[in-house]
Formats: structure tokens, C-alpha cells, sequence
């Protein structure tokens, strides 16, 4: 994973409890993904969803599951919301949800920022301090090959990493299939990463007290039930 991404990125299935919150999210994602059309092959939000997952290492049964759930009649309508504020140190965060009830979903963001010494926002208050970016990475090539197949499919690239082997591409979100197709032009079959997500053009260092406080309020937010994703543009290394 790059480290620009794991600065603000949710350790991967750190333990059981991580485990079972992320597997949870992702069913939810997939099921709201698959409402519309429960094949991946036509319904590509989907299919994004379900590769997005197999880099969570969520079970082949859980995104089965939710697809099949999402093939019954009536069921549960969830819709997209994201929510921007502002957390201890001036830092800014951006949190997406699915939600099925709107009015739960953002008293419980807004009062878990209250409790946590940060503030919610309006919409367009901190966004403009992010990109949207595709990140893709793998083990197992290198960085020259990674480069030169970018080129063959002309990507618009902003970033290459190389890491204890691990080749991280940072990407225009429109450039994401085709930066996905140039790493498996080198018979990748696999990736780390796979997604699209809100990177923070410029970061920012709490220490103490500020730092504590804003450690605690990202975690209060990802073990809301609604939400899906936390950005921020704090540097944690």
C-alpha cells in the first residue's frame, strides 16, 4: 500500500473485530450496488465494489450473499451521502455513507464530531482540499514495467511508489480502468489496492492532545453503522 494512502487509510482486517466491521460495510455496498443490476460484467459500479473488496480480503460467500440479497424484491433502498467537517487541529475530514434512514445518519455523524472537538460542516467546506484519485497497486512487477505499460494504455498518472516490492499508482479518477488494464497487461491478477478515493492535496501533523482527539473521533466515525469511508488530510507515520 502507498504511503501517501496509508496515511489516512483503516488498517486492513487488523484484527477479528476490524474484520467483521469491514466485511459488514462492504455487504451493505455490494447490496446497494447490485439493487440496480446484480451483474458485474454489465452493472460496472458493481463490479468496482466487488474488486474493491477482494483487496479487503472479504469472503467470496459475503459478496455472493449480498448479491443474492440484492436479487429478491422490495428489500432495503440505501443512498449516498457524504458529509465534510472539520476534527481537533484544524484537520479535515470528508466521511461517506449508505444510509437507508438520512435523519439517523447525520445526527450520528454530527454528534459524534460534536462529542470528539470537531465540527460538521457544509457541503463544499473541506472537498476542495481533496482529489478524487484512483489508486492501484501490486507485488510481484516493477516500477519501470509499471511505467511503461502506463504509457501503452495512456494513463494520466500523478505518483508512482515502489515499496518492499509493492508498486502503488496514483491516478486521475477517470484513468482508473485503464490503469487497472496496464497493470494487468504484466499479468496481474491481483491487487492491493483497487479503488477510488479522496486524497488531501496537502497534509497536516497534530501532536498530543490534538492528535489523541483526532485518533479518537475517526475512530467513533468508522464504527458508525452507515459509514463507509473516512478521508482526512492528517499525516499519521
Amino acid at each position: 500500500m502507498g504511503r501517501k494512502w496509508n496515511n489516512i487509510k483503516y488498517q486492513k482486517a487488523a484484527n477479528d473485530k476490524q474484520r467483521s466491521k469491514i466485511y459488514s460495510k462492504f455487504g451493505i455496498e455490494i447490496y446497494a450496488a447490485a439493487k440496480s443490476e446484480p451483474d458485474p460484467e454489465i452493472n460496472r459500479n458493481l463490479k468496482m465494489v466487488i474488486e474493491k473488496a477482494k483487496t479487503y480480503n472479504v469472503p467470496r460467500e459475503i459478496i455472493e450473499r449480498a448479491i443474492e440479497k440484492a436479487k429478491g424484491f422490495g428489500g432495503e433502498d440505501y443512498s449516498f451521502h457524504r458529509y465534510e467537517g472539520y476534527g481537533p487541529g484544524g484537520s479535515a475530514i470528508i466521511v461517506d455513507c449508505l444510509t437507508n434512514n438520512v435523519n439517523r445518519t447525520v445526527s450520528e455523524v454530527r454528534s459524534t464530531f460534536s462529542k470528539h472537538g470537531g465540527t460538521l460542516g457544509v457541503s463544499g467546506s473541506v472537498t476542495f482540499m481533496f482529489d478524487n484519485t484512483a489508486i492501484v497497486s501490486a507485488k510481484g512487477i516493477t516500477e519501470d514495467a509499471v511505467l511503461e505499460a502506463l504509457i501503452n494504455f495512456d494513463c494520466e498518472v500523478s505518483e508512482i511508489e515502489n515499496e518492499d516490492g509493492e508498486v502503488t499508482t496514483y491516478g486521475a479518477m477517470e484513468d482508473f480502468q485503464k490503469i487497472r488494464s496496464a497493470y494487468q497487461s504484466l499479468g496481474v491478477n491481483e491487487f492491493t489496492t483497487s479503488e477510488i478515493v479522496m486524497l488531501p492535496k496537502n497534509y497536516i501533523q497534530l501532536e498530543g492532545e490534538a492528535k489523541d482527539k483526532f485518533l479518537r473521533l475517526i475512530d467513533a466515525l468508522e464504527d458508525l453503522e452507515d459509514v463507509q469511508n473516512v478521508f482526512h488530510n492528517v499525516m499519521l507515520d
